[in-house]
């Protein structure tokens, strides 16, 4: 009982204290921030798994349009069981078995150091280090054949790193698109990247001329190989447009997804 005459005597000082008591208005302010701060985790807790559904769902919106075949009426996890999540081995690649499919993106984001090597060179701007095990996603047709491969790419722009995926046609040469689901480049200018005019222009380029050169280039003229190798650089937006250029490049190159891209070129991927 003492305690209770203690608490309530402290309670009646408090209220008792004149409204413009300094004491007072710093205990209110502590208090109310303590509520607020409360009820902010409580919420975003209480909200990650809406957040990160979210996140999956845009995904693979994302991976849907870039293949061609979003359409609005169809729910998202409906079409997107027509593609095939695989882990791939950059090294080799191949797809391994070595990782749960259902969590590796979770263990992709956490860094983990058994999935990443350092760069000697970085011209996509990572960060010195790479995923050496990527998910990628097939496409098939009706006879059950690769129709599209969708592979995600990543690198900096001019002030932000730009997360995308790009499509290829079953051949490994010919891009179907292009496009980015994050990045945070200059609106009107560097944010064009999601311009679905400057996306178009991906469509039907090819990667590689006959003899293996990697050709593909973003730039303000065509290269020597020709028109077939050539997108427009974005106007007004010269260090984006470059790199879109670097990270393209790099991820089609040997660094990146050049050894399962021969293995696609040669059909030796099932």
């Amino acid at each position: 009982m003492p305690e209770a005459n203690e608490q309530k005597g402290l309670i009646r000082r408090f209220l008792e204290m004149p409204a413009d008591s300094v004491s007072k208005t710093v205990i209110v302010a502590v208090v109310l921030c303590l509520v607020a701060s409360m009820v902010v985790s409580a919420a975003a807790v209480a909200l990650r798994p809406v957040q990160e559904e979210n996140k999956l769902r845009d995904k693979r919106v994302n991976i849907l349009q870039v293949a061609g075949v979003y359409d609005p009426s169809v729910p998202v996890n409906e079409a997107f069981a027509a593609f095939e999540p695989h882990v791939l081995d950059l090294s080799t690649g191949e797809f391994t078995d070595q990782f749960d499919i259902e969590t590796f993106d979770q263990l992709a984001a956490s860094g983990d150091p058994a999935i990443v090597r350092a760069l000697d060179e970085d011209p996509a701007g990572l960060g010195g280090t790479m995923q050496v095990y990527r998910m990628v996603y097939l496409l098939r047709d009706d006879q059950g054949g690769i129709d599209k491969v969708i592979l995600p790419i990543e690198g900096y722009g001019l002030w932000s790193t730009l997360y995308g995926f790009i499509a290829l046609e079953e051949n490994g040469n010919d891009i179907f698109g292009l496009q980015f689901y994050q990045q945070g480049e200059t609106p009107g200018l560097g944010a064009e990247v999601d311009n679905p005019r400057w996306k178009a222009l991906w469509n039907g380029k090819k990667l590689f001329t006959e003899d293996g050169k990697l050709a593909i280039t973003v730039a303000k003229s065509p290269p020597p190989e020709g028109t077939d190798f050539y997108v427009d650089a974005l106007a007004g937006a010269t260090l984006t447009s470059r790199g879109v250029d670097n990270l393209v490049r790099f991820w089609m190159g040997e660094a990146g997804y050049g050894t399962f891209l021969e293995r696609l070129k040669a059909g030796e991927v099932d």
